[in-house]
């Protein structure tokens, strides 16, 4: 398993970000989290299999939401421990 952290940067907040990310990860086998941060991105953290993973974040860059990222970071992170589902954290 694999896991990622990715910050995006761009106009990401209060048009959607964190719901169609949520509704994009049912179409994926992984598990994590979105939350928007209080400088203006949103962070996400997923864990899968590595196909799964580029899969999902490529989904989410072709979606709408693709014009709305103006700078995608993109870190490897330990895969969390015991972690189930996908949600909207804080």
């Amino acid at each position: 398993m694999t896991a990622r952290q990715v910050f995006y940067e761009g106009h990401v907040q209060g048009v959607g970000f964190r719901y169609t990310c949520k509704r994009l990860a049912c179409g994926y086998e992984v598990v994590g989290s979105v939350r928007n941060l209080p400088d203006g991105r949103v962070e996400l953290q997923c864990a899968g299999e590595t196909e799964e993973l580029d899969a999902f974040l490529k989904a989410i860059a072709d979606s709408g939401l693709g014009s709305h990222i103006k700078k995608t970071s993109i870190l490897t992170i330990p895969p969390p421990a015991g972690a189930r589902g996908f949600e909207i954290a804080g």
